[in-house]
């Protein structure tokens, strides 16, 4: 009976239905159903997903979400119990608020070893169980959460739970599949083609209201977060800008490159700041665009176009919104620009005002850079970001966990996809590494500060990068400190006893260990920099490693 098909059996056949890649395991004893239906896959030559044991949740889900964004398909993460889920949920979380579908199985015990034939082991009883089910701790952080009652049913769970992560908005799912229901012998799965998820686009006269208001007003911006996401985003935003000469803000919560750094309509300044003030806001993937909530333009309409406008994972949103624009954004704004007629006087003065303030922004943005460069004794951080750039080769991936420094990476690293990495702080290695495993000939870089570096789970994610020849960069911006605590407190407390005395709580990082030396353990190449003048040698041994096939974790210490 033990070599009969189970439910691990059913599981994985509706992982190949549903075009699953990978399974991402921090493994647990109630997976080993879904082991032998591995081994039979092996054994038998059946094309399905590839397995990878994880030695943490984090790195496992942080992997999934690495490999979507590279790929745009929805991957699997098996976690343990009720235990395994709570260690992980940081990470699920953090998908769900930046939009990736997964599926999430985990497991209990539902007869605790009192049903006749079936003994799921001593430690359901004693230590893994949860009152409510391991589906009422996944319920606030992901986007449905269900346990799955009988093997009976197993197959199209699985299939459905999967649709449900992939619809639009894509987020996270969570399925709890007992032990008892996994180990029960499987019928036979009907196979039935899964089909893609839909993308609607707005009605056409949604559309034409659209370019409408546009025409209308004096001053438009545009304000966006996440148009890039899309695979056809940045393009569709560019000329969506151009068609209507509008300038393009990026949010300060932007979560990836919305058009090329480069672009003759990208600001990087305060649209409130534009000449004349702004009349028209057009939120385009913008879930949080000013602070506080409810700040605003006064006396601005404000136009909504997402394929969502109200995000159910935030607690308070504020849009102020006077119309939505709702469907696939990219097809939208290539409809709108289709729509543009020839611009006219006002058109063109807007567009004279914004080769200005572009201008005026380059400028700043050279001597900064030229600052940076010239700078002796301690690293500046925007120098290393220069000379990362420098050496770094076309079409790198950037995956930013930093918080303090964010602003400078994503400003002047230059060319190349860009993410910022949402949710909780930990997630930035296994993020990086799922995205080398599907992007192997790419390079890949985590971006990180030295107290995100320790959130993360550093060694297993050091252990699977060297296990699965998934050499990337870890880049440690490393001022021996948390540093946006520090700014918190000083805020609240500008001349308080902290600053009299220089003795800030909760701030100190003085005692991290020798990162470089970490890595080494971990078979991966350690290096540090402590001076300006080792910047440019040591960044560009670092890069040379990691091209040639060897993971590099590089602890740069910062001047600030």
């Amino acid at each position: 009976m033990a070599s009969e098909p189970d439910g691990g059996e059913l599981i994985l056949q509706a992982f190949r239905d549903l075009g699953v890649d990978c399974i991402f395991c921090s493994p647990g004893s109630e997976w080993a159903p879904l082991w032998e239906a591995m081994a039979r896959q092996e054994a038998t030559g059946t094309a399905g997903p590839r397995y990878l044991d994880l030695m943490h949740e984090t790195v496992a889900v942080g992997m999934a979400i690495g490999h979507y964004r590279m790929t745009g398909r929805m991957q699997a993460v098996l976690l343990h119990s009720a235990a395994g889920l709570m260690q992980g949920s940081m990470a699920v979380h953090g998908g769900w608020l930046a939009d990736v579908p997964m599926i999430v199985l985990s497991s209990e015990s539902n007869s605790y070893g009192e049903r006749e034939g079936v003994d799921p082991g001593r430690q359901w009883h004693r230590n893994l169980s949860f009152v409510g089910g391991p589906q009422a701790i996944a319920a606030p952080f992901t986007k449905w959460a269900c346990q799955v009652p009988g093997v009976e049913t197993l197959y199209e769970f699985v299939k459905r739970a999967g649709e449900i992560a992939q619809a639009v908005p894509p987020g996270p799912v969570y399925l709890n599949c007992p032990v008892e229901v996994l180990l029960a012998p499987a019928p036979p799965p009907t196979h039935l083609p899964v089909p893609q998820p839909a993308r609607a686009v707005a009605p056409a006269q949604d559309i034409a209201a659209l370019v409408s208001e546009i025409e209308a007003a004096r001053s438009p911006a545009i304000i966006t977060e996440s148009a890039g996401r899309h695979p056809d985003g940045a393009a569709a935003l560019g000329r969506f800008a151009e068609a209507f000469c509008i300038p393009v803000y990026e949010g300060a919560s932007a979560t990836c490159l919305n058009l090329d750094p480069d672009h003759p309509f990208l600001l990087r300044g305060d649209p409130r700041a534009f000449p004349g003030g702004v009349d028209l806001v057009l939120l385009v993937r913008a879930r949080a665009p000013w602070y506080p909530p409810s700040r605003g333009f006064d006396g601005a309409r404000v136009i909504v176009i997402d394929e969502v406008p109200q995000r159910v994972q935030m607690v308070y949103q504020v849009l102020r919104a006077a119309r939505h624009v709702i469907g696939d954004v990219a097809a939208n704004l290539h409809r709108a620009a289709d729509l543009a007629a020839v611009p006219g006087e006002e058109a063109r003065r807007r567009a004279g005002l914004i080769a200005a303030l572009r201008a005026e922004e380059i400028a700043a943005r050279d001597r900064r850079e030229a600052a940076a460069r010239a700078s002796q004794g301690p690293v500046d951080p925007l120098a290393l970001v220069l000379a990362l750039r420098d050496v770094l080769p076309a079409g790198t991936h950037v995956f930013d966990e930093t918080i303090t420094h964010a602003s400078i990476v994503r400003q002047h690293l230059g060319p190349g996809s860009y993410t910022f990495v949402a949710g909780g702080l930990g997630q930035g290695m296994g993020i990086g590494l799922g995205a080398k495993l599907a992007v192997p000939g790419d390079m890949v870089v985590v971006a990180v500060g030295d107290g995100g570096f320790l959130y993360n789970p550093v060694l297993p994610a050091l252990m699977a990068s060297v296990r699965e020849g998934l050499a990337i960069l870890t880049v440690v911006f490393n001022n021996g400190q948390y540093l946006s605590m520090k700014n918190n407190h000083l805020r609240f407390y500008p001349d308080g006893h902290a600053v009299r005395r220089n003795r800030f709580p909760g701030v100190d990082l003085s005692g991290q260990p020798d990162i470089a030396r970490v890595a080494e353990g971990c078979g991966c190449l350690g290096l540090t920099i402590r001076s300006s003048a080792e910047l440019e040698p040591t960044v560009a041994a670092a890069v040379a490693a990691v091209r040639s096939g060897r993971s590099t974790v590089l602890d740069v210490h910062l001047s600030r």
